[in-house]
């Protein structure tokens, strides 16, 4: 636990930078916890899940408030992958989930690429159908296949709502609340069961994470282009797709 006076300034770092893209960090916050000591199960899964809605969900009242969430796409989105995420973890009984693990690390580097890479979807401002409409789909289909490989889901939000369409900057907002929904089903399910809370940590832990989240979402609403938005975010999401490739299928 001598390490523990870290978790401020690692953990402020983090949602400085995850809240600019949409995320909630909690595929950092979760190894760092255990590596640090903390019990897998009691103490870093729980916490991390509670600091991943904290983040998410401060970047989404910052964004709000500055008129960058979709919200018609956001509320279906959300509503529609926790409601879905059961079942892909029913079906995740009988079925290998390496595969798809894999086809999600290649459709992230992908994304990734592509937005490196200056690529532009075509289309212009969806209609308030299409809105609706990819809302009820991506949410649908990211929950159902959170829920089969045991991820939050969040690091394919954004890339899913820019290949539609979204702006850069408006899809990291609109993420934002998309994984607030998806984050607090999570959170709420560990919290209920398992959750051993060290409070001292928690708390410093906590008051970090929204910190920094209010730090780095005021930036991005304020002063970020669009087109830093897409290079931040491309070279995050190759770092989490090498993750999830080491971690999960090699």
């Amino acid at each position: 636990m001598d390490t523990m006076y870290l978790v401020p300034p690692i953990f402020f770092a983090i949602a400085f930078v995850f809240s600019m893209l949409g995320m909630g960090g909690s595929q950092l916050y979760i190894p760092i916890l255990f590596w640090m000591g903390l019990d897998f199960k009691t103490q870093a899964i729980p916490l991390g899940m509670l600091l991943n809605v904290v983040n998410s969900s401060s970047a989404a009242w910052t964004y709000g408030r500055k008129k960058l969430i979709q919200w018609r796409v956001a509320i279906p989105f959300g509503i529609s992958m926790v409601l879905f995420a059961p079942l892909g973890t029913w079906v995740n009984i009988n079925l290998p989930t390496k595969p798809v693990i894999l086809i999600f690390a290649l459709f992230t580097t992908a994304a990734a690429i592509l937005m490196l890479s200056g690529w532009k979807p075509k289309g212009g401002k969806l209609s308030r159908r299409g809105q609706a409409v990819l809302g009820i789909s991506g949410g649908s289909i990211l929950g159902f296949f959170a829920g089969l490989i045991g991820r939050g889901g969040g690091s394919f939000v954004v890339p899913l709502l820019y290949i539609a369409g979204l702006e850069a900057k408006l899809a990291a907002a609109t993420s934002a609340l998309v994984v607030t929904f998806s984050g607090t089903s999570s959170f709420l399910s560990h919290i209920f069961t398992a959750a051993r809370p060290d409070w001292l940590i928690w708390g410093l832990s906590v008051v970090s994470v929204f910190l920094g989240s209010q730090a780095g979402s005021r930036l991005m609403a304020g002063r970020l282009k669009s087109g830093a938005v897409k290079v931040v975010f491309g070279v995050v999401l190759l770092g989490v797709a090498t993750l999830l490739v080491v971690k999960d299928v090699i």
